[in-house]
């Protein structure tokens, strides 16, 4: 099915609202999600709204909740999620972190104990569109349950951790936005494929044996997740990839404080995200002109590159801004699987879907 970005938006928030949110909060959830389905990101879509429904009703979720500063020391800061909405905790501490490095040329800035974060990029966009490069890292914690097997490993020992790079190019230019999970694709994808009982193409995917598949359900069939044997998604780039998702792991769990994947407390929280965030001021470094200049020029060089056939040279972020256009333009597509699951949680809160 297509369905415009106001209903949908307007659908994500109703539900939202009436399982327990305030309107902004409803509202913020809802445009994030609405935004990552705009642009190609269905992973970090509206597919969420069942799991984060049921995760508020198991007590791993909790409506209302802001960033809570532990640490607010010149460049340095470390927030407590408090298990809310990643999609309102880290625009919170993103904002924060914009301010501060204004004011110290630098922040860095630890997150720790929030629910899903969602699309990373909405922050790394939010930091460029204040004129702020950003790097941000992030593990992710899931129980005591793995999902992407280490390079050369034939089970699950971390997750998907994803990492993202923003540079802002100048006004009224699109940033580079480089944001990507560590895993060969995104957890979400496959959850995707799996509601839309298609398969994901391979080579992404071992199943339990540590054997190469492309069905989904070694991920998201009955019985994963309650401690039974299940598949598990390959790094990116192999050993590259691997070692990238590790790095996140040990940045954002052990540096930032918000504990690994292997902590003890996981299984009693349901999924966790923490993050570790450097914010800089280009303006620190040099004159932001001439450095606008250099980028434009580096993107300039990489696109003249001249092409193989029927392909094309597309730079970080720049796929996510076509396919918004083309979604605002022709509808967001949702699978049958994925509405149903959307319609069911809705239902389960007294929300009916737009007609």
């Amino acid at each position: 099915m297509l369905i415009t970005r106001n209903a949908l938006e307007d659908f994500a928030r109703r539900i939202f609202a009436a399982a327990g949110s305030g309107e902004d909060e409803a509202a913020t959830v809802a445009a994030d999600l609405v935004e990552a389905n705009l642009k190609g990101h269905d992973s970090h879509g509206v597919g969420l709204i069942p799991g984060y429904l049921k995760a508020r009703e198991g007590g791993h979720l909790a409506a209302g909740a802001h960033a809570s500063f532990l640490r607010d020391d010149g460049p340095f800061g470390v927030a407590d999620g408090g298990g809310g909405f990643g999609q309102v905790i880290g625009r919170e501490v993103t904002d924060w972190a914009v301010r501060r490095a204004k004011e110290t040329g630098i922040a860095v800035v630890a997150i720790r104990n929030c629910h899903h974060l969602g699309r990373i990029g909405a922050f790394g966009e939010r930091a460029a569109a204040a004129g702020m490069v950003s790097l941000f890292f992030v593990n992710v914690r899931i129980g005591m349950t793995f999902y992407v097997a280490p390079h050369g490993g034939r089970d699950g020992r971390l997750q998907t951790n994803p990492v993202c790079i923003t540079v802002p190019t100048g006004a009224d230019k699109p940033p580079l936005v480089l944001d990507f999970a560590t895993s060969a694709i995104a957890m979400g994808k496959v959850r995707v494929a799996y509601n839309a009982k298609k398969p994901v193409p391979g080579p992404v995917l071992i199943d339990a044996e540590g054997e190469p598949t492309t069905d989904p359900a070694v991920l998201f069939g009955p019985g994963v997740g309650t401690g039974g044997p299940h598949g598990a998604l390959l790094p990116f780039g192999g050993h590259k990839g691997f070692g990238l998702s590790l790095m996140c792991e040990v940045l954002a769990g052990a540096l930032g404080g918000g504990g690994a994947n292997t902590s003890a407390e996981c299984a009693a929280q349901g999924i966790r995200n923490n993050l570790l965030g450097f914010v800089i001021d280009p303006a620190r470094l040099g004159d932001v002109a001439t450095i606008q200049e250099e980028v434009a020029a580096v993107i300039e060089h990489v696109k003249a590159s001249p092409t193989l056939p029927g392909g094309e040279v597309l730079v970080a972020g720049e796929p996510e801004r076509r396919t918004m256009q083309q979604r605002l333009a022709g509808g967001i597509p949702v699978d049958d699987g994925t509405w149903a699951g959307i319609v069911a949680a809705a239902a389960s809160v007294g929300v009916a879907p737009p007609g």
